[in-house]
């Protein structure tokens, strides 16, 4: 029985949704364990926690720098030219940082090479790849699956990292996991030739990269979602890079900081999924602004209770469900502004936001520590950024940009 094409449009590519969602969880796994190498590699040379903070601080900044561009490279060539890249790029950092034997080989090897390998082929990359070959009515979802991929990665990579490092030393441990991301360009085959000209196509305007980007950055919507991810990457990176020693100055034992990455990554699975779910039947920016309502909420609870190894688990599994749970409704919304013909590009632009937001959460809590003796005062100012961010999404309109001056497309 022949299928019409709007049956073929609304099927799922599910080939091409497995192929990114397995990318997603190997490039998203190694730095959400970033935080396990901190103590035992800064033990061994001898350097102190700015110095490993300044490095992750480079990681996202250079991977939110990179975003754009790779996006923009995806969007013309096709994303499987970038997901090589960003293999050669992550394996060639994570093997620099195993024998930096000093601090600069350290920032360029953690920071800025597995920096701009994630730019290459983390979410910005595959989101939009899915955006390009999923109708919008179940654009979100698909976004939300990804997502969850992503949380997957730090869910395994969390154990993976401990043992490794257990067994051979953290240096070899980021070896193994350089040499695991070599994977990626044969998981990324499905994606071949991916570029703007995706099967569903939902632009029907010509417009340059210019004109795209000019329209944007003149978008009341997107400015306000543009800052309001920032404050998404300030919380996660400082979290992700300063949770295991905090847990260690707070005198619980480390094994929670281990359980407590592995439950965010868990609990981000079942938060990035439901998102995907509730965004796509309900006003993507209130959702956005109570997710970050509830975060400085959690985040007050757990500093203001007394804290032991059952609150680091609770607080763990809770701030799991409210991780990655922006990302589905943010991109999405993205596309509903301007669609998906420049999505990699704007995308990576609000995201490059958030990375602004990740360098000075991790930078913050390094140099922080290092002058007053204790994270608090990094975690108080995350609080009070999520209230900014609740604030900033309200009043964002969940529309399509008008062009009545551009001419339709042939």
């Amino acid at each position: 029985m022949a299928h019409s094409p709007a049956t073929k449009q609304n099927a799922l590519p599910w080939l091409i949704i497995i192929s990114g969602c397995l990318i997603a969880l190997l490039t998203f796994g190694p730095r959400s364990a970033m935080g396990i190498f901190q103590l035992p590699m800064l033990t061994e040379k001898g350097w102190d926690r700015t110095t490993f903070g300044l490095a992750m601080a480079l990681q996202n900044l250079f991977w939110g720098a990179g975003q754009p561009f790779f996006g923009a490279i995806a969007d013309k060539y096709g994303t499987w030219r970038v997901l090589l890249l960003s293999a050669l790029l992550y394996a060639s950092g994570l093997l620099l940082m195993a024998h930096a034997d000093a601090p600069i080989w350290l920032h360029i090897g953690g920071g800025i090479l597995v920096g701009l390998g994630i730019a290459a082929g983390s979410f910005g990359i595959v989101l939009s790849a899915f955006a390009r070959n999923v109708s919008a009515e179940r654009r979100t979802f698909v976004f939300g699956l990804g997502t969850a991929a992503g949380s997957a990665g730090m869910f395994v990579f969390a154990p993976i990292s401990l043992s490794l490092i257990e067994r051979f030393g953290w240096s070899d441990a980021l070896v193994y996991m350089g040499i695991a991301m070599l994977v990626i360009p044969l998981l990324a085959i499905p994606l071949r030739g991916n570029s703007s000209s995706g099967r569903v196509a939902q632009d029907t305007y010509k417009q340059s990269i210019g004109a795209a980007l000019r329209e944007a950055l003149g978008h009341k919507s997107y400015l306000l979602l543009t800052s309001g991810f920032f404050v998404c990457g300030f919380q996660v990176a400082f979290i992700t890079a300063h949770f295991p020693a905090y847990i260690a100055d707070i005198g619980i034992e480390p094994q929670y900081a281990v359980w407590g990455l592995a439950l965010i990554g868990f609990f981000n699975i079942i938060g990035s999924l439901a998102s995907g779910v509730i965004s796509q039947r309900t006003s993507k920016p209130i959702f956005l602004a109570l997710l970050y309502l509830a975060r400085s909420v959690l985040v007050t609870a757990f500093l203001l209770l007394p804290q032991s190894g059952t609150s680091v688990l609770i607080f763990s599994g809770l701030m799991g469900l409210l991780w990655l749970s922006t990302v589905p409704p943010t991109n999405a919304l993205v596309a509903i502004m301007f669609g998906t013909r420049y999505l990699g590009m704007l995308g990576g632009i609000v995201f490059f936001s958030h990375q602004i937001g990740s360098f000075l959460g991790v930078w913050l809590g390094g140099y922080l520590y290092d002058r007053f003796g204790s994270y608090d005062p990094v975690w108080w100012f995350g609080v009070m950024l999520g209230l900014f961010a609740a604030v900033v999404h309200w009043p964002i309109r969940e529309h399509a940009v008008e062009r009545p001056a551009l001419q339709p497309a042939e």
